[in-house]
C-alpha cells in the first residue's frame, strides 16, 4: 500500500500556500464595502451568541416543566416555566431578524465587490500590452478571473463570517460540554476529521480539474459564440456549418460534464463514508448520556441541554471545518483574479520622460528597427529603415504579409522593436511619456470598432478631451465624406447605431469606415495614420476623399498604408514593402518610371 504521507505533506504545502492571498482578499472586500462589512461583522457575533442563550433557556424550561408535571399545573409553577418560554421566543424572532438583516447586507456587499473587481479587471486589461492578447495563457488568465473572481471574495468574507460565527458558538458549545466529560469536545473533534479530509482533498483536486480544462471551457463559449453572433449568422447558413459547430460543442461539454460528474460521485462517497463515521461517534456519545440519565446522575434538563449542546456542537463543528475547505477553495480561486492583476505591461513611460515634441519639427525616423511579434520566430520587419518627414503625407504599399500595418502598432508604441529605434525630433519614442505621445496621434485602424452608441458619439470617441460641438462634430463628418449616410438616419446624428440595442440602425462596411474616418479627424493630433482608408470605398467615393484629403492634413504629418495605388498617388512620397523591408520610394511617376516591383504592381492594378 502506498505511503500517504507524501500525499498529505503536499496538501498541507499547497494549503499553506494560499494563505498570503488571504489578507489581499479582505482588503479588497473592505474598499469596495467597509462600512457593510463592519456592520456585519457586529451582527455576526451577536448571532453566534445566541445559541447558547437558547441552549440555557431550554434547559431552564425543561427543568421547570418538570416542575409543573410533578404539580399537576400549579400557578406559580407555570409562571416560572413562562420566563424561558418567552424568552426562547425572543432569541428565536431575534435570530430570524438578524438572518434576514444579514441576508440583505450580503447582497448589498455582493454587488459593490462585484463591481469593483470588474472594474480593476476592466482596468487591467485596458492597461496591459497589446502582445497580452496575442497569447492563449492571456486569455486563459482573463477567463479565470472574470468567471470565478467575481463572486469569490464575497464568498471568502461569507466563508470568513461563518467560521467567525461558528467559532464564538463552538467555543461556548465546548464550555457547556465540559462538565459532563473532558472527552466529550475532542469525540466532537474526531467526529468530524474525516469530513474536513475529504473536503480538503476535493477542493484541491477541483481547482487543479478547473485549471486544466480552461482552455476547453473558452473553446466551448467559442463555438457558443459562432453559434449566436450575429457576425457569423451568414456564414454559418450559407455553408451549412451550424450542425459542425453544435457538434464540436456538444462533445466538449460532454466531456467536461462527465468529468465534473465523476469528480462530484467520488466526493460523494467519501462524504458517505465520513458521516458514517461521524454517527457511529455522535450515537455513542448519546448512548452513555441516557444511561447516565437512567441511573439518576443528571437530570432531564441536563440531558436535553447536552443533547441540544452536542447536536449543535457537532453540526458547528462540522460547518467549521467545511468552512476551512471552502476558505481554502476560495483562496484558491481568488488566486486566478491575483495572478491576472499582477500581469505587468512593458509598455510603459519612462521615469523621467523627455519632452514630447508637438507638433514635430524634423520628422519620424525609423532606425535599423527588427521586430517579430510575440510566439512568432518570423521577423515582420528586418533592418526597416524609413524617414517621414514633418507636414509631409507618404503612402506606404506592398502586398500582404509585407509588414505595412506593423509600422503602425510600432509607431503607436503598442510593441517596441527588438533592436533599432523609432524616433521623432532625434527622441527615441521610449523616452516619450506613452499617453503624451499617443495623444499626437489620430489613427485609423484597418477594422474599426463598430461603438453601438450615436453617430455623434462615435465621432466624439475620437477625443473626448474636446469639446463635441455641434460644428467639430459636423466638420468631422464632412471630412471623411461620412455626413450623407449619417443625414439619411431618421435621428441623424442623434441616431443609435448598431444592432445591439433597441432602435439601432446598421450601416454598410464603407460607411462605418467613413464614420471611423471621421473619429480619426475629430482628433486634433499633429499625426495621423490611416490603414487601408478607402479599402471599403467605391470608386465614385474614393475619388471624392482623395480630392479633399490633402486639404484635410494640410499642417499634419500624415501615413496613408493603402493596397490601392489610386489612394497612393496623392501622397508627397511612397514607399514601397516587400519582405518587412523598404524597396524602394519615391513619387508616384518616378516609381513607374524606375519599372520596379511598384510599376509592376501598378500595371496589374490598371488591367
Amino acid at each position: 500500500m502506498a505511503d500517504p504521507r507524501p500525499f498529505v505533506a503536499d496538501k498541507l504545502r499547497n494549503a499553506l500556500e494560499q494563505l498570503p492571498y488571504m489578507p489581499r482578499a479582505i482588503a479588497l472586500v473592505w474598499q469596495a464595502a467597509g462600512r457593510w462589512t463592519a456592520i456585519w461583522l457586529v451582527l455576526l457575533l451577536i448571532q453566534g451568541l445566541l445559541p447558547i442563550a437558547s441552549v440555557y433557556l431550554t434547559r431552564t424550561l425543561v427543568n421547570r416543566a418538570v416542575v409543573v408535571f410533578r404539580t399537576h399545573g400549579d400557578p406559580a409553577a407555570l409562571r416560572s416555566a413562562a420566563l424561558p418560554a418567552i424568552l426562547i421566543a425572543v432569541v428565536m424572532l431575534l435570530t430570524e431578524v438578524l438572518r434576514s438583516a444579514l441576508r440583505w447586507i450580503r447582497v448589498a456587499q455582493a454587488e459593490l465587490v462585484q463591481d469593483h473587481i470588474s472594474q480593476l479587471i476592466h482596468r487591467q486589461s485596458v492597461a496591459a500590452d497589446l502582445s497580452f492578447y496575442e497569447t492563449p495563457e492571456f486569455y486563459d488568465h482573463l477567463h479565470r478571473a472574470r468567471s470565478e473572481a467575481a463572486h469569490r471574495p464575497v464568498a471568502l468574507i461569507e466563508t470568513l463570517g461563518s467560521m467567525l460565527q461558528n467559532g464564538v458558538t463552538l467555543v461556548a458549545m465546548g464550555a457547556v460540554l465540559l462538565p459532563f466529560g473532558v472527552w466529550l469536545p475532542l469525540a466532537l473533534l474526531l467526529s468530524t476529521l474525516p469530513a474536513f479530509w475529504v473536503v480538503l482533498r476535493y477542493t484541491i483536486t477541483q481547482h487543479q480539474w478547473q485549471r486544466r480544462v480552461t482552455p476547453d471551457e473558452r473553446r466551448a463559449w467559442y463555438y457558443d459564440w459562432l453559434l449566436t453572433s450575429g457576425d457569423t449568422a451568414a456564414e454559418l447558413r450559407l455553408f451549412g456549418l451550424g450542425d459542425y459547430f453544435e457538434s464540436a460543442y456538444r462533445s466538449i461539454r460532454g466531456r467536461l460534464r462527465s468529468e465534473r460528474l465523476d469528480l462530484a460521485r467520488q466526493q460523494s462517497l467519501g462524504e458517505l463514508g465520513a458521516g458514517a463515521s461521524a454517527l457511529l461517534l455522535t450515537g455513542a456519545s448519546l448512548a452513555w448520556m441516557a444511561w447516565r440519565a437512567i441511573r439518576g446522575l443528571i437530570s432531564l434538563g441536563d440531558l436535553a441541554l447536552f443533547y441540544q449542546a452536542f447536536q449543535q456542537g457537532l453540526q458547528l463543528m462540522r460547518s467549521l471545518l467545511e468552512n476551512v475547505g471552502q476558505l481554502y477553495a476560495n483562496l484558491l480561486f481568488l488566486g486566478n483574479l491575483f495572478e491576472f492583476l499582477e500581469l505587468s505591461p512593458r509598455i510603459v513611460s519612462p521615469a523621467h520622460p523627455s519632452p514630447t515634441p508637438a507638433p514635430p519639427r524634423e520628422g519620424i525616423r525609423f532606425g535599423g528597427v527588427r521586430f517579430c511579434y510575440p510566439g512568432s520566430s518570423r521577423p515582420a520587419l528586418v533592418q526597416f529603415d524609413l524617414f517621414v518627414p514633418a507636414g509631409a503625407i507618404v503612402a506606404v504599399v506592398g502586398p500582404n504579409g509585407a509588414g505595412k500595418s506593423t509600422l503602425l502598432k510600432l509607431l503607436c508604441r503598442f510593441y517596441d522593436p527588438e533592436s533599432g529605434s523609432i524616433s521623432v525630433d532625434g527622441a527615441d519614442l521610449r523616452e516619450l511619456s506613452l499617453d503624451d505621445w499617443r495623444r499626437r496621434i489620430s489613427v485609423l485602424f484597418q477594422q474599426p470598432v463598430h461603438y453601438n452608441a450615436t453617430a455623434r458619439e462615435n465621432i466624439a470617441l475620437g477625443d473626448l478631451q474636446l469639446p463635441a460641438s455641434e460644428a467639430r462634430i459636423e466638420d468631422a463628418a464632412k471630412a471623411s465624406g461620412g455626413q450623407s449616410a449619417i443625414l439619411a438616419l431618421p435621428g441623424g446624428y442623434d441616431n443609435l447605431l448598431g444592432k445591439w440595442f433597441a432602435d439601432g440602425a446598421e450601416l454598410s462596411v464603407g460607411e462605418w469606415q467613413r464614420l471611423a474616418l471621421a473619429r480619426a479627424f475629430f482628433r486634433d493630433a499633429p499625426i495621423i495614420i490611416l490603414d487601408e482608408p478607402t479599402s471599403a470605398m467605391d470608386p465614385w467615393a474614393e475619388a471624392d476623399w482623395l480630392d479633399r484629403f490633402r486639404k484635410l492634413a494640410a499642417g499634419r504629418t500624415a501615413i496613408v498604408i493603402t493596397h490601392r495605388f489610386t489612394t497612393a498617388m496623392l501622397a508627397d512620397q511612397i514607399h514601397v514593402m516587400d519582405g518587412g523591408r523598404i524597396v524602394e520610394s519615391g513619387a508616384h511617376f518616378d516609381l513607374i518610371a524606375k519599372d520596379g516591383k511598384y510599376a509592376e504592381w501598378w500595371r496589374r492594378q490598371a488591367k
